[in-house]
């Protein structure tokens, strides 16, 4: 380890919460090191729904989840963080007086350390039928990443929370034909989506569930729905379901971190059960929680400033207001 490898701030995840905290540590004159697993920053928004509209971001009334990782980006450049994408951390080791995070493929060295992990790493909940996985990212999709890939086409979604309602009033001015097939009659959506899905041209089938993937070799030409003894079988260019996501902490369970339902405890202050390593956003949990954005946003400042007097005990906690610092 060289004083020039050695940083003030390592945040362990790229998601929106880590992004704001890449940027909040330069604004607190920390030199700060991004470390994200996925080729890209941006967490799930990037990964999983780039192109749907997020509501709840103070001062948007809609905003794209790419825009919002665009701005996240833009913003914490202001400051050139290091980023190191493709590398996933397997162990966070203490020293006398840093860190030490050896991920896959290299070694990193930290004063302090931001888990901003959201819920770990993640994988869709697959359809489990015949023939399925050699359709997967050809006409069967879990995620979406260019909604205009299906102008003109006939795509059926399959789930019943918020992303499968999403997905199918963003495609129903898009594609041709939307259908959404749910295996309970009841959603479990806000209200407000649910609404405007009845009163949409999108094409309802609940109860039913996907039977079988009938295909040509090349791709998914039709899909045969179930409804107990009750079979339909409905033309489709492209299938995309949305079963949920599977998430697992991996590595982090093992970093001697205290755990409640797979997420860290925190305190007020962001603080882990090990000094010098915070966490914020979906990864972390305390008494009133709530999993959202938004709550990240708040949440990093806390952990970069108490992150700053745990490096410098001299440092004040609480810093000036932006507007005086530019």
């Amino acid at each position: 380890m060289t004083e020039e490898n050695l940083y003030d701030i390592t945040i362990i995840g790229g998601g929106p919460t880590g992004m704001f905290a890449a940027f909040y540590g330069g604004m607190r004159q920390m030199k700060v090191k991004i470390i994200e697993s996925m080729p890209q920053l941006g967490g799930q928004l990037s990964a999983l729904y780039p192109e749907k509209y997020i509501y709840d971001v103070a001062g948007f009334p809609k905003v794209l989840a790419q825009d919002l990782v665009n701005n996240l980006k833009v913003q914490a450049e202001q400051f050139n963080p290091d980023v190191v994408l493709e590398e996933s951390v397997q162990t966070v080791e203490k020293k006398e007086d840093h860190f030490e995070l050896t991920t896959d493929k290299d070694t990193h060295y930290s004063k302090a350390v931001i888990i901003t992990a959201g819920v770990g790493a993640f994988q869709p909940r697959r359809i489990e039928l015949e023939n399925a996985k050699q359709f997967e990212g050809k006409s069967l999709l879990y995620f979406v990443n260019d909604l205009q890939a299906f102008a003109g086409k006939k795509v059926l979604v399959a789930g019943g929370g918020d992303s499968a309602l999403d997905w199918s009033l963003m495609l129903e001015s898009i594609a041709e034909e939307v259908t959404l097939t749910h295996r309970r009659a009841k959603f479990r959506a806000h209200e407000h989506s649910v609404e405007q899905l009845f009163n949409s041209s999108v094409k309802v089938k609940t109860p039913y569930q996907i039977k079988e993937l009938i295909h040509d070799n090349e791709k998914i030409t039709h899909v045969l729905l179930e409804n107990e003894d009750v079979e339909e079988k409905i033309e489709v260019d492209a299938v995309i379901v949305n079963y949920g996501f599977v998430s697992s902490l991996g590595p982090i369970k093992n970093w001697g971190l205290n755990i409640e339902r797979n997420s860290i405890i925190v305190n007020s202050k962001m603080e882990t059960n090990i000094p010098g390593i915070y966490a914020a956003g979906d990864i972390c949990t305390y008494d009133g929680k709530v999993k959202l954005i938004a709550a990240g946003f708040g949440e990093a400042p806390t952990a970069v400033n108490n992150a700053k007097t745990y490096i410098d005990p001299k440092a004040k906690t609480q810093p000036q207001h932006s507007t005086s610092l530019f």
